[in-house]
């Protein structure tokens, strides 16, 4: 970690291109054309055209000058209660690091999973154990290849980390300096997680998701479209003072011919409160 970070870098999840009809080259091309500074990327490693498209990928991103910060995965069988799916889930998120590595990441965006059967079959002490251990394993493989792993916050009310006090938890439990959280600014608005329950992450926080919300559900708006007070967020993450990004999370517009307005509009709306607080000049 370094002492005190200046100015944090602008991503988007480039999944929202694809979501909505703009090819994978095209979006990326779009996403630089737009100004951001970097992007996040969320492909699966283990589909048969993975290859192809990781080389795709790693090229454009190379012509265009655009960093790779984030790959981005959902692995919900680590918490799966049968040994064998675990470590299917545990080598195909070692295929991630593996990606992230040839991208030259700074880090896998992990989605864990979520309590079964209401808690009443399995402990949860049980699952939230393969959840500690399977991390551990994760966080040990991520340091060999310089990379980070940061937990998503769920706000979900069976997901394992859906609170800021439950992913200080879950750090303290995996205790590996590769494996940190994000920050996602619409999940704690969503789990009731104020701005200063941030304090508890310093020195354990690696990238941020910003997304507006109606404070109800969850919406990846873009910010000023929700009820979101983004202010207390940034000037929180801002005193984390970490070296990452903050990256748009757009999923679902609701009129995919709107697309390109829809991220130049989320685009401009955080640009403005990230130079709000001095945090992207």
């Amino acid at each position: 970690m370094v002492d005190k970070i200046e100015e944090m870098k602008l991503g988007m999840i480039n999944s929202a291109w694809e979501q909505h009809g703009v090819s994978l080259v095209d979006g990326l091309k779009k996403t630089k054309e737009l100004g951001f500074d970097c992007v996040d990327i969320f492909e699966d490693p283990t589909e048969p055209n993975a290859d192809g498209r990781i080389a795709t990928i790693k090229e454009t991103c190379d012509e265009l000058d655009l960093p790779i910060i984030s790959v981005v995965g959902v692995s919900v069988g680590l918490v799966d209660f049968n040994p064998s799916v675990q470590r299917f889930h545990v080598e195909r998120c070692k295929r991630y690091l593996d990606m992230g590595a040839t991208f030259g990441a700074k880090n896998y965006l992990l989605v864990i999973g979520e309590y079964i059967w209401q808690k009443e079959v399995i402990p949860p002490e049980e699952q939230w154990e393969f959840a500690v251990e399977n991390c551990k394993i994760l966080g040990d493989y991520a340091a060999d290849r310089n990379l980070d792993i940061v937990i998503e916050l769920e706000p979900f009310h069976m997901s394992l980390v859906n609170t800021i006090s439950e992913m200080d938890r879950f750090l303290t439990d995996v205790n590996n300096p590769a494996v940190k959280a994000n920050i996602d600014i619409s999940h704690m608005v969503l789990s009731d997680s104020p701005p200063e329950s941030l304090t508890c992450l310093k020195g354990r926080a690696g990238h941020v998701h910003i997304s507006d919300c109606d404070g109800k559900v969850h919406g990846d708006l873009p910010p000023g479209r929700g009820v979101v007070q983004f202010e207390g967020y940034m000037q929180a993450i801002k005193d984390l003072e970490f070296d990452g990004a903050i990256s748009l999370e757009l999923e679902y517009a609701p009129d995919p011919s709107q697309i390109v307005e829809w991220v130049t509009e989320a685009y401009s709306s955080t640009d403005r409160l990230m130079a709000a607080i001095d945090l992207r000049k």
